[in-house]
C-alpha cells in the first residue's frame, strides 16, 4: 500500500514523526509536509508566490519533501508531481492539538485530508489534545490500528474521516465513539495589549470559563469524557434541504 503523510505542524514535529514510524508498517510512506508550522490556516492553497521545495533524508535516506506552503499546498503538490504512483491512502497528523467542534474549519490538518479525498482517496486526519506529558508514540499506534479498521470496512469509496485523542494519560483512551462534529460557538476573546513601543496589538483566544456547555454526543464532548472520537466529513457544504425548497422559486433580476 502507497501512503502519504503531512500534517501542519511542520515536517518534523514529533506528532508526524510518530506517525511514520507506525504507518511503515503498513506500506510505502511517502511524506510531504510544511517548512514551518501552518496550524490554523485552514484550506489556504499559494498561487502568488513560489512554493519551495527541499527533500528531506533521515540516516542517509530519502524521507521526504518539505513545502513552504499549506497543508493542502503539499497534498497537491504531491498528488500531482511528487508522489511517483497515485497514493492508497493519506494521513494527515498527528497534530499537536485536538482539531475537533469549529475547530475542523480552521485546521490546516483537516484541510490536507480534504484536500486528498478531493483526489478521490481515502483521507484521515488525526489530531492529540494537548497537555504537558503528550504521548505521540501511543496515540500513533493505536491511530495506525484505526486505520486498519476503516481500510478494511472502506467500500472502495473515498472516505474522509477525522480522528481525535483526548489528552494524554497514564491509563489511555477509554474506548473509541464514532460521534458527529459539535457546532458550538466558544466564547472567543480579543485581549488588547501594548507592546514596548506603545503600539498596539492582540492576542485571540477563547475563555472557557464563559463558554457554553459541550453539548453531549459530539466530539469535543466525547474527547473531554476520555475517549478516541472518529468523525466521518464530507466537503459538499451545499444545504439540500434549502436548495430543493428554493430551487423552483422564481426569481427577478432588475
Amino acid at each position: 500500500m502507497r501512503i502519504l503523510l503531512t500534517n501542519d505542524d511542520g515536517i518534523y514535529a514529533p506528532g508526524l514523526s510518530a506517525m511514520y514510524a507506525e504507518l511503515i508498517n503498513l506500506g510505502r510512506v511517502e511524506v510531504a509536509a510544511p517548512a514551518a508550522n501552518q496550524s490554523g490556516v485552514g484550506h489556504s492553497i499559494t498561487y502568488l508566490t513560489p512554493l519551495i521545495v527541499q527533500e528531506v533524508f533521515q540516516h542517509d535516506q530519502h524521507y521526504g519533501w518539505e513545502i513552504a506552503g499549506s497543508p493542502a499546498d503539499c497534498v497537491k503538490l504531491a498528488m500531482l508531481e511528487l508522489c511517483q504512483e497515485p497514493p492508497d491512502l493519506i494521513v494527515s497528523g498527528i497534530n499537536s492539538g485536538a482539531n475537533a467542534g469549529i475547530n475542523v474549519l480552521y485546521s490546516g490538518t483537516v484541510a490536507a485530508a480534504i484536500e486528498g479525498a478531493f483526489f478521490g482517496v481515502m483521507s484521515i486526519a488525526v489530531s492529540l489534545a494537548m497537555n504537558e506529558h503528550p504521548n505521540f508514540e501511543r496515540s500513533a499506534r493505536q491511530a495506525a490500528e484505526l486505520i486498519k479498521q476503516l481500510l478494511a470496512r472502506n467500500n472502495g469509496v473515498a472516505q474522509l474521516w477525522n480522528i481525535n485523542f483526548p489528552e494524554s494519560t497514564a491509563e489511555g483512551p477509554r474506548g473509541v465513539r464514532v460521534l458527529p462534529m459539535g457546532v458550538h460557538r466558544y466564547h472567543e476573546m480579543m485581549e488588547k495589549r501594548q507592546d514596548p513601543r506603545g503600539r498596539t496589538y492582540y492576542w485571540s483566544g477563547t475563555d472557557k470559563q464563559l463558554s457554553p456547555q459541550c453539548p453531549v454526543d459530539t466530539d469535543v464532548q466525547g474527547m473531554l469524557d476520555g475517549y478516541v472520537t472518529l468523525t466521518p466529513l464530507q466537503f459538499d457544504m451545499t444545504q439540500r434541504k434549502q436548495l430543493d425548497e428554493y430551487r423552483g422559486a422564481e426569481w427577478k433580476l432588475t
